[in-house]
């Protein structure tokens, strides 16, 4: 068995066949966590999660690319939300309700991204301002709930470190999702005691160092679906070269067979090791 500890089922790339698809991953042995990144996929991720007795779970979260900072405009991913608008404020009691579902099993994903910014000075410290106390206050929900958390982190590790630390973190637990950083970078978080996930985009960027080095006692694995797809042959599975292929937990194999081989082991090694990591984390 492998756990998806990063997927997005909950996303309106899903909509017409959630179901199937989960029904699939299942079959195929995999679990999985839908990650919430606003009010309303996190709402869909705990509501998918409730249907299924195992195999199923959900994290709640305000990604900060949907925080409502008033100082950008962000375009609309409508693989993602159903409305139009994509930020929001935070809501601690609203999310925390969501997160008192049996079925949540992180607060995430939440962090900082600083991909789409101000440009003006003045605005840019207001923008992280925003972005920093809303993250602050989430783990803060995490604390109270005990929960573990799902980081987000985009150009922003630096800062993304400072706030943990001026937090109470000996108390945290969680992963640092979709890693693209330095192995110095990764150093830091593994020494604080967080986990490190690994997707998809580590057949675009090179992170190799970080794979090698990195102990095996820290390491998760995700897709991040319906984004990042492998580089898998799509004419195999479709019939017209322009075929788009959405990534899938069923995908989650390509992310071990490349781990696999930069660490020198065998797939059913990280298999194993990076469930159990999971089942520790997220203690499902």
């Amino acid at each position: 068995m492998t756990i998806d500890t990063h997927a997005h089922l909950n996303f309106n790339a899903y909509k017409d066949d959630v179901d199937e698809v989960v029904k699939k991953t299942l079959e195929n042995d995999i679990w999985m966590v839908n990650v919430g990144s606003q009010y309303s996929t996190s709402k869909r991720a705990v509501e998918i999660a409730e249907r299924y007795e195992s195999g199923v779970y959900a994290a709640v979260g305000i990604h900060p690319i949907h925080l409502d900072t008033g100082l950008i405009k962000v375009k609309v991913d409508q693989e993602e939300i159903e409305f139009k608008t994509r930020e929001e404020e935070f809501d601690y009691e609203k999310y925390k309700g969501l997160a008192k579902s049996p079925r949540v099993v992180a607060i995430g994903e939440i962090g900082l991204d600083y991909w789409y910014k101000p440009k003006t000075r003045i605005k840019l410290e207001q923008f992280k301002k925003k972005q920093k106390e809303t993250f602050l206050e989430q783990l803060k929900l995490a604390k109270e709930l005990n929960l573990p958390v799902i980081f987000h982190c985009r150009m922003a590790h630096n800062d993304l470190l400072q706030a943990i630390k001026e937090f109470d973190w000996p108390e945290l637990r969680g992963v640092v999702h979709c890693f693209t950083g330095t192995w110095q970078d990764a150093q830091k978080y593994l020494e604080m005691g967080f986990y490190v996930g690994f997707n998809g985009i580590i057949f675009k960027f090179n992170v190799d160092e970080v794979i090698k080095n990195i102990p095996l006692d820290k390491m998760l694995i995700e897709t991040d679906c319906p984004y990042l797809t492998p580089p898998i042959s799509i004419n195999q599975q479709y019939p017209h070269k322009s075929a788009v292929l959405r990534n899938e937990p069923i995908y989650l194999k390509y992310i071990v067979e490349k781990i696999a081989k930069i660490k020198n082991l065998t797939n059913k090694e990280i298999a194993d090791i990076t469930t159990q990591n999971a089942r520790k984390l997220f203690k499902i």
